[in-house]
């Protein structure tokens, strides 16, 4: 895997390597995803979380964030997070609701 590669949001193949970064807390919510599936709600929250914390819809492709990559910018957005990692948590839990919600209204709206 590259390190320097520029993907247009926060790569799913990433998440590992963000587990060391911080706390157990947050390793074990790393940990738990690891092995699921990308398709999985789990992991499409986690991605969700990482594009809104990260910022990646403002990311051009030729600023500086993008030059160093992905998974550098990931890592130093999580590490440079203020909030407890409860806090983190928190935000992993309400873009998996948000993630739910569009997944229903996605399967309501095919039938």
């Amino acid at each position: 895997m590259q390190e320097n590669s520029i993907d247009l949001l926060f790569p799913s193949r990433a998440i590992e390597l963000l587990s060391d970064i911080r706390s157990e807390m947050w390793r074990n919510l790393i940990n738990g995803l690891i092995n699921l599936e990308p398709t999985s709600q789990e992991r499409i929250a986690f991605v969700l979380m990482m594009v809104r914390l990260g910022g990646c819809f403002t990311c051009q492709s030729d600023s500086f964030r993008a030059m160093r990559g992905c998974i550098l910018c990931s890592n130093t957005t999580v590490k440079r997070y203020k909030g407890s990692d409860q806090s983190l948590l928190d935000l992993y839990n309400e873009a998996k609701i948000d993630v739910v919600i569009y997944m229903k209204e996605v399967t309501d709206y095919d039938e």
